[in-house]
């Protein structure tokens, strides 16, 4: 079974077993971004992402805005589940951007990074990387992944959310939102890619959109059905 939650911000409570009680051996959970447990590289933090690594299930995370991009720079890449990976420890991954990774029956599609929305006032290395922005590499990349599978996956998991999902979320027209290249790269998803379910958790709230676009913070959901376990 695949799980999904959103942006843990390195808070050890929302990854505590008596909160993941629900998951079994052999499931998997996705974190939407900003993990916030690789941070600040001591020791204490490397303890913990080994007992995340010895749980019975997978915990896997893309990328979000607030990363120390540094830090997950220092881990091999190597193929986890027919897409690039990077193991952190035992059953701990970071799932790259651009990719289709097939669990437990599902293809699922990963595209982690966004824009901080205070990136104007923000100076490189001062709590801020230019690393949270896609490329245009790693945009073609996952363009290239989708064709392999003919534009149809069953999940797609995002930090950010569609353009139109955004503006409705924060109540503002279309024509004054802040437009990125990854915001138009998800409309084009939006529009040329079927797919069942699309989970993103940027937003930092719990709010089904639609039939198929969910917002996800603290909830954890059956990635499936969008249910709360």
């Amino acid at each position: 079974m695949v799980y999904i939650t959103g942006d843990t911000h390195g808070e050890k409570e929302r990854l505590s077993p008596a909160k993941l009680r629900a998951l079994k051996s052999g499931d998997t959970l996705i974190v939407c971004g900003d993990f916030g447990f690789l941070w600040d590289g001591d020791k204490q933090e490397e303890r913990f992402l080994k007992q995340l690594g010895k749980r019975k299930y997978n915990i896997c995370f893309i990328d979000g805005t607030h990363e120390n991009f540094n830090l997950l720079k220092n881990y091999e890449v190597s193929e986890f589940c027919g897409g690039k990976a990077q193991k952190i420890y035992g059953n701990l991954y970071h799932l790259m951007r651009g990719q289709v990774f097939h669990i437990d029956g599902m293809s699922i599609f990963t595209m982690g990074g966004g824009e901080s929305p205070d990136i104007d006032i923000r100076t490189e290395g001062d709590s801020w990387s230019r690393d949270e922005i896609p490329t245009r590499e790693e945009l073609l990349e996952g363009a290239h992944a989708l064709a392999k599978e003919n534009y149809k996956v069953d999940l797609v998991v995002t930090h950010e959310p569609p353009l139109r999902i955004k503006g409705f979320l924060q109540l503002k027209d279309y024509d004054s939102l802040r437009v990125t290249a990854l915001n138009a790269y998800f409309e084009e998803l939006s529009d040329s890619c079927t797919f069942k379910k699309w989970y993103f958790g940027s937003m930092h709230m719990d709010k089904h959109i639609s039939s198929t676009h969910t917002a996800v913070f603290r909830n954890v959901l059956r990635a499936d059905t969008g249910e709360k376990v």
